[in-house]
Order: structure tokens, then C-alpha cells, then sequence
């Protein structure tokens, strides 16, 4: 313990860089064991300027004011990004995500939240979540949330959950309910491979498989519409009507992919022939947890993420009208963000890109008109 306290790339590894809990390391033995330099009360002060001197030069210090300050930078950040979404294809996207800390994505119009890592507040107020997985920094929200309708009078939400979690996620929220004595109610469906859920008349939702360490899928969510059949389209307005209280069938019945959400998942969900719907659907929300050659491509799938690098080799399987990449390491910056993504040039047009180092960055499908106007005013407003 010694050893680690005193060297300040050991210590980096013990502390997270968003830990609340670091300052209490000032009670640890090899700190304290700076103490009392002089014994007595006469030499305290000297002690402490001895003590000072050493946490100074051990480099622990400029640790924890280090730690300090990215966590400011990630309470500001998280501020930041709950105030302002993200208005992409008539959609506005809203939430945070940063690799291993926390991810809620919410699309409000749509009255749907995507993972619960610590429940921001406007998510409380989406009566659907979906959980892709049961990795706490995607789900460990959920049982606030669940407290925070309740609280409010919020009707119970839907929660839909991979099927081989579902009893463990039961077990989870009754332990939670013994605790502390809160209802937590909710109606928790277990969605498979395969099978739809309606929303409401216009809106269905479907799960898609994913690859991560741990079981995980997918989501879709398509608009619905009824588009009259081909054989009735040359009738006109009473005979249609006539057809229909009669009891036939006029309509079928037309699903259109709006927003696909991945969760964590490694590249093999793109090769999926099953997936086609989350790549063509409107809007794409996927991961690029790692940016650069630190971490390659063999790192990024060993952990069942995605390297940006994957994004551009499978280029052509994206038939999205925007793509928002999410959940990036907290180690990167935003000006390292916005170095890799610019090498997605070639590969995808850009009219404009929106970055926010603990949010989102959207690669649109657009050419021309309004968007290169609104790709200059955006460029002003870089978080």
C-alpha cells in the first residue's frame, strides 16, 4: 500500500478519475506517515511543512487535484449535455454516455430512454426504457428511476429487458424493495430475438442481437402506417369505403426503422444479415468506446466494444441517414474526438459534424443546401 500511495501512476490506477471517494486517501498510513516530524506540538507546523513537501514531491497531490478537476470537468460536462440534445432527422436526441461510467440516451418525442447507467433526470420522465445489457454503467440507474416515478406519481414504466436477465433483474428490484421499503413498480418485459412489442398504434419496437462480453441486444423502434394495396389503389373514395365496412383487409401494414440504439457491442452486429433494419434505420446510435492506436482493433473486440477504425472498414454497410457514435473512453479529449472522427472523411460525407465529449458525435448523410450553412454556424459552438 506504501508502494502505491507513493507512486502516482500506481495511484491513478486505484482512483477512478470521477471517484467521490478519493479524498479519504489522506488517511492512509503512508500519508500519515509523514506526521509529527518533530513529535511534539512544538514541531507540528514544521511537521506539516515536511509532510506538505513530500506529498509534493511524491506527486500525490497533483493526483488527486487531477482526479479533482476531471471530475468537475465531468459534473460540468454531464450539466452540459442534460441541457442541450442533439436535433437530428426531425429527432432530438438527449442523454450522456462515457465508456464505462454511465449511458442514457432519450428520445423524448418518442417517449423512449435506451440504458439507465445513474438515471439523469429527464429520463425519469420516458415512460419506456430499454436495457441493451446488465453492465452496471447501462443499468445501475434503474432502480432511482423507478423510485423517482414513484415519487412524482409517474404511472408504472414499461422496461424491457433481454429475456436471460429478466429473473436476475426481478431479484435485484425485490432485494431493493426490502431495503427501503419502496414499491418500485413497473411491467417488465422480457423482449427476444425475434419478437415486437407496440408501443402505441404507430410506433413498434424489436430487439437485434449485438456482440459484447456479456448477453446484450439491440433496439429498433419503427414508425407504423397503413399504405392501401396495390389491387385498390385504382378505386376511388365510396368504393374503398364500401370495401373496408365490409370487413377486407385494404391496407398493409408498412414498418420504417427510425431509430436503432446498440448499446455496447463489438463490430460483428454490422455483419449480422438479421441487422439490416438497424442499418438502414433513420438514425443509427452506436459506440466507438476507442478512437486510436492505443487501444486497437483486437483490444476494442477482446472487450466488446468498437475502434472507430471498424466504423470506417464497414463503411459500406451503412445505409443511415445519420449516424451518432457515443460512449467514448473518458480518457480522450475532446480535441483527440475530434482528430479521429475528421479521419471518417473519406469514407462518409460530412456536411457537419456536432461534438461533445461526454455526449454525442453525429456523422450526417446529407449533401448541399441549408446543411453546409448549418454546418458553419454549428462549427462555432464546438462544446
Amino acid at each position: 500500500m506504501l508502494t502505491s500511495l507513493s507512486n502516482p501512476q500506481l495511484l491513478t490506477s486505484l482512483i477512478l478519475p470521477f471517484d467521490r471517494r478519493h479524498p479519504v486517501l489522506h488517511r492512509s498510513p503512508s500519508i500519515t506517515a509523514f506526521d509529527g516530524g518533530g513529535g511534539g506540538g512544538g514541531g507540528s507546523r514544521d511537521g506539516d511543512r515536511f509532510r506538505a513537501l513530500s506529498l509534493k514531491r511524491s506527486g500525490f497531490l497533483s493526483v488527486v487535484d487531477r482526479a479533482m478537476e476531471e471530475e468537475e470537468e465531468y459534473r460540468k460536462a454531464r450539466a452540459e449535455v442534460q441541457r442541450k440534445g442533439v436535433d437530428v432527422e426531425g429527432y432530438l436526441i438527449e442523454g450522456i454516455s462515457v465508456g464505462g461510467h454511465e449511458t442514457c440516451v432519450l428520445v423524448p418525442s418518442l417517449n423512449v430512454a435506451f440504458d439507465i447507467g445513474r438515471c439523469p433526470s429527464k429520463a425519469v420522465h420516458q415512460d419506456f426504457l430499454f436495457i441493451t445489457h446488465a453492465h452496471l454503467d447501462h443499468i445501475g440507474g434503474l432502480p432511482m428511476y423507478l423510485a423517482t416515478r414513484g415519487l412524482y406519481n409517474l404511472k408504472p414504466p414499461t422496461v424491457f429487458v433481454p429475456p436471460c436477465i429478466k429473473e436476475d433483474v426481478v431479484n435485484l428490484l425485490e432485494i431493493h424493495r426490502r431495503m427501503s421499503q419502496v414499491e418500485l413498480k413497473l411491467d417488465l418485459v422480457a423482449l427476444g430475438l425475434g419478437e415486437t412489442y407496440e408501443i402505441r398504434n404507430n410506433l413498434v419496437a424489436r430487439p437485434f442481437r449485438t456482440h459484447h462480453v456479456i448477453p446484450s441486444q439491440g433496439y429498433v423502434i419503427y414508425s407504423v402506417r397503413h399504405k392501401l394495396k396495390k389491387q385498390y389503389a385504382h378505386l376511388k373514395g365510396p368504393q374503398i369505403k364500401k370495401l373496408k365496412l365490409s370487413g377486407v383487409e385494404i391496407t398493409d401494414i408498412v414498418l420504417s426503422p427510425e431509430v436503432a440504439f446498440t448499446g455496447d457491442t463489438n463490430s460483428d452486429f454490422i455483419l449480422e444479415p438479421r441487422n439490416a433494419d438497424a442499418l438502414r434505420a433513420k438514425i443509427l446510435i452506436t459506440e466507438a468506446t476507442f478512437l486510436d492506436d492505443e487501444n486497437d482493433i483486437e483490444h476494442a473486440r477482446e472487450h466488446g466494444h468498437l475502434h472507430l477504425l471498424e466504423i470506417m472498414e464497414h463503411a459500406q454497410w451503412f445505409r443511415n441517414k445519420a449516424i451518432l457514435l457515443t460512449h467514448f473512453s473518458s480518457r480522450y479529449k475532446v480535441e483527440d474526438i475530434r482528430q479521429a472522427v475528421s479521419k471518417l472523411q473519406p469514407k462518409f460525407q460530412l456536411p457537419f459534424m456536432r461534438y461533445r465529449h461526454y455526449g454525442f458525435v453525429g456523422i450526417y448523410f446529407k449533401d448541399g443546401g441549408p446543411f453546409q450553412r448549418e454546418r458553419e454556424s454549428i462549427h462555432q459552438n464546438f462544446v
